[in-house]
């Protein structure tokens, strides 16, 4: 793909910078680098990238400051992209951030995912472009939660919803699985149907779709949802 520009904001000076190096041996150009919310806003104001890739907890409180930062710029810049890492999987986090500016161009990765260095930039690329990329081990926490029409499926077929949920096409999921891209098609029209999610060709409603649901959000993503505040 294109040349990104990239607006990195990470408190650890060693991670913010491996990060920049890795961005750009890959291609891409790091036209801020900072280390607070205060500091990521200014910086997006000024350069303006495509894409901001930001730890939720950072300096003053350590916290939430990076997800609140995160959630400001997408309100003050629609279309902004955003990847948010995460030491540990937060489900509030997560949940607040797929909420904003309709999911569109959202990412949430556990750290521990920056070590796997080319799913790490194939998942900047992918938010970058406006796609919904979620770590598998939120998702996992997500599918444990629900229960009820999830019991109606088969193994095939949770393992297909796990994968439509981390944000992955039908061609993407196929290669995992070794199947035909026909048969993916035919177990996520199953899976949908049984979930009673609105049918939808667009990989990103399709994952929206199924975020909500597994959110416990019935509706998919035109549903009205209630905010909950994050964290003080």
């Amino acid at each position: 793909m294109s040349r990104l520009r990239i607006t990195l904001a990470e408190d650890g000076v060693l991670l913010r910078e491996g990060l920049a190096g890795l961005l750009d041996r890959f291609g891409h150009e790091v036209v801020a680098s900072v280390g607070d919310g205060e500091a990521l806003i200014t910086a997006v104001a000024e350069h303006e990238p495509d894409i901001v890739v930001v730890d939720v907890r950072m300096p003053p409180g350590f916290t939430d400051e990076g997800l609140r930062a995160a959630l400001a710029l997408r309100a003050s810049h629609p279309g902004l992209a955003v990847l948010v890492l995460s030491q540990y999987v937060e489900q509030t986090y997560a949940a607040e951030l797929l909420d904003s500016d309709g999911g569109a161009g959202i990412g949430y990765l556990l750290k521990d995912r920056i070590g796997e260095v080319r799913e790490f930039v194939d998942a900047v690329e992918r938010v970058a472009e406006g796609h919904t990329v979620v770590d598998p081990e939120v998702v996992r926490q997500l599918l444990g939660l629900r229960r009820g029409p999830l019991s109606r499926l088969t193994p095939r077929e949770r393992e297909v919803l796990g994968l439509v949920a981390e944000g992955r096409s039908n061609a993407a999921i196929a290669r995992a699985l070794v199947v035909t891209e026909a048969a993916v098609s035919k177990h996520i029209a199953g899976i949908l149907t049984k979930l009673d999610l609105p049918v939808a060709q667009d990989d990103h409603r399709r994952v929206l779709a199924v975020l909500a649901y597994l959110r416990g959000r019935p509706g998919g993503p035109e549903a009205e949802r209630p905010r909950r505040p994050l964290r003080r």
